[in-house]
């Protein structure tokens, strides 16, 4: 795929225009966006990675414009998963809603700056080391594994949020404030500079993304080698990710299947990166040293299907089992109220009167 400088100026011409954006129209004035809003941003940055992908089909043929949607819909439903990790930080930080907006949309940034490095070293690996798809696709199905049994162990285990090194070691070195100090990020204080928690909350969730770049950046791999769709992919679907926060918040709990889900797509990606590296072969210990083609690598309209067909049993399966636990909760309440009621009707009767003691007695 032949990408002429323009159309990597293009691509970073509509990044920053789309950041700039987020800065002016919603940062720049603090506030809680409202569901209505949230929804037609969300919509918005969808828009933008749609037409973009229609373009790049336009532009250099269906197989990439093909391996753009792949790559797009698989970073746009692992970054479902980021948003559980940011909606813990933000509630340990206790960032006010009002400015949650900007932290989220800075440690995007960062998260941006650093996918692009991971895809420049990602590259630069694959263009020289073939067998590096052999680790690629074995760590991705250990990754599924892992995500299918997150999904049945208890969900409480999971929300409660520990630093990571990198911000426990800011916070050793650098003197924190107490508590916020409007939006400022630094604050200077009797002759001392400070920094905020809400500085730090950015550098939490700016770096929290390089675990998930561990997991995404293989995955898209395992579907385009193309570093200009790859690092397409992951920005349009980081972008988006502010506006899907404040639309699905406090509806996360309700894709109970989502982590079934990821696995099915990642474990497949994995076994496609094996397959891959089987036919592209360079290992002694493995057929001799050479390629292995008895297993046909699935193409890239069969990963897209998949990818997608996975996601839409994923949520139809947590509407049913949510819509099914609330008729049990409902039935039960019911139940209950039909024995206080049965209990209130019972009539009451009255303890006996002890007998009267005679003369006799």
């Amino acid at each position: 795929m032949e990408v002429h400088a323009l159309g990597w100026i293009a691509l970073g011409a509509i990044i920053v225009v789309m950041i700039v954006v987020d800065i002016v129209g919603h940062v720049r004035n603090p506030h809680a966006p409202s569901m209505k809003e949230a929804a037609w941003w969300s919509v918005a940055y969808v828009a933008m990675a749609i037409i973009f992908g229609f373009i790049v089909w336009g532009v250099y043929g269906t197989q990439y414009g093909t391996e753009y949607f792949a790559g797009y819909v698989t970073e746009k439903s692992l970054s479902v998963d980021n948003l559980f990790v940011f909606v813990i930080i933000i509630a340990a930080f206790k960032i006010p809603r009002k400015y949650q907006q900007e932290v989220l949309l800075a440690g995007i940034i960062i998260a941006i700056v650093l996918r692009g490095v991971f895809i420049a070293l990602g590259v630069a690996v694959i263009e020289n080391f073939s067998w590096v798809f052999y680790l690629f696709g074995a760590f991705l199905i250990y990754t599924a594994i892992a995500q299918a049994r997150q999904g049945v162990e208890d969900p409480d285990e999971h929300e409660e949020y520990h630093e990571n090194g990198f911000v426990r070691l800011v916070r050793r070195f650098v003197p924190v404030t107490p508590g916020f100090v409007g939006g400022k990020l630094v604050h200077r204080h009797h002759g001392k500079t400070m920094i905020t928690p809400m500085l730090l909350a950015i550098i939490a969730i700016g770096s929290a993304d390089i675990l998930f770049a561990v997991d995404s950046i293989p995955a898209i791999f395992g579907l385009t080698k193309e570093p200009y769709l790859v690092f397409a992919a992951n920005a349009f679907s980081l972008l988006g990710l502010r506006q899907l926060y404040f639309l699905i918040d406090g509806l996360l709990d309700k894709l109970v299947y989502l982590h079934y889900g990821l696995a099915a797509i990642l474990g497949f990606i994995g076994v496609k990166l094996v397959i891959h590296a089987l036919h592209e072969n360079e290992l002694s210990f493995i057929n001799g040293g050479e390629h292995w083609t008895a297993i046909p690598e699935p193409s890239i309209v069969v990963s897209l299907l998949w990818i997608v067909g996975v996601l839409v049993i994923t949520v139809v399966a947590s509407l049913r089992k949510n819509k099914k636990d609330a008729r049990i909760a409902a039935a039960e309440a019911a139940i209950l109220r039909a024995g206080e009621r049965e209990e209130d009707r019972r009539p009451t009767i009255p303890p006996a009167e002890p007998a009267k003691r005679t003369s006799e007695d």
